[in-house]
């Protein structure tokens, strides 16, 4: 049975789900589907086309799905697509795409969005991703599962951040973050690997091994990235953890921070 105040204002084109509560003086805009379960509270603004998924919260005075800030956008018909099981904090924003790439913003399921967090026009984010207070992604950037974003976090535009890597408050993040990496700085620079997380989330011993002898590699022995890349692959067989740390490298467009 849904729950919707009074004063909440719903599009007739929009599509609610079983289960859905909306809380005062929200407004559900044209061409939004919100999944069952849902919570919104109040003063909330969410505008289509936008698809939310399962069992979310979202909390007051947040912006999910309205026009992205990038000034190429001529109010062409993007959409913004939100997994299940997330959880949006006060003032968050989360906008949609543009046709300069998939035209879509993709949240994944089971991510925490902090108080004044803000994902723009055309990322790509993962699960189980956590942006801390008034941490701010720019366009066409992408965030691995598990990413770990500090409060006051800023991520340039069209960066990587690899599953797992853990970025320290007040961070600029101008290029590409590998698997696992932690960073902190202006701009952010490696300071190890993010173990603490992956002994939580049960890396096996072998594989943190091996990862511990990756970052040497790649951080400390001076090699190029090149060069790291080929020692890296050379043994074999290359245990799947490590393949996603060699992946998120080689995938790198604007650089990794070193």
């Amino acid at each position: 049975m849904n729950v919707i105040h009074a004063t909440a204002i719903i599009d007739p084109s929009a599509r609610i789900g079983a289960n859905v509560s909306i809380g005062p003086y929200s407004v559900i805009g044209a061409h939004v589907e919100i999944g069952e379960g849902t919570w919104v509270g109040p003063h909330v603004v969410i505008n289509g086309p936008t698809i939310i998924g399962k069992f979310n919260k979202i909390f007051q005075f947040a912006s999910v799905g309205e026009e992205c800030q990038d000034l190429k956008y001529k109010g062409e018909p993007t959409r913004l697509v939100i997994g299940d099981h997330n959880v949006i904090r006060e003032f968050t924003t989360l906008q949609r795409g543009t046709i300069q790439d998939e035209e879509e913003t993709r949240i994944g399921s089971h991510c925490l969005f902090m108080a004044y967090s803000h994902v723009a026009h055309d990322c790509v984010i993962g699960d189980h991703v956590i942006l801390a207070n008034s941490a701010q992604v720019a366009g066409h950037c992408e965030v691995g599962d598990y990413a770990i974003l500090g409060g006051n976090t800023g991520v340039h535009q069209f960066c990587q951040i690899g599953p797992h890597a853990f970025v320290g408050a007040g961070s600029m993040v101008l290029k590409d973050i590998p698997a696992y990496v932690t960073v902190q700085g202006y701009p952010a620079a490696p300071h190890g690997m993010n173990f603490e997380g992956l002994k939580r989330r049960g890396f096996s011993k072998d594989a943190l091994r091996a990862l511990r002898k990756a970052y040497k590699v790649v951080y400390r022995e001076g090699k190029t990235v090149k060069e790291a890349i080929a020692e890296l692959t050379d043994v074999q067989p290359v245990l799947p953890e490590l393949a996603v740390f060699i992946d998120s490298i080689e995938r790198s467009q604007r650089g990794i921070a070193r």
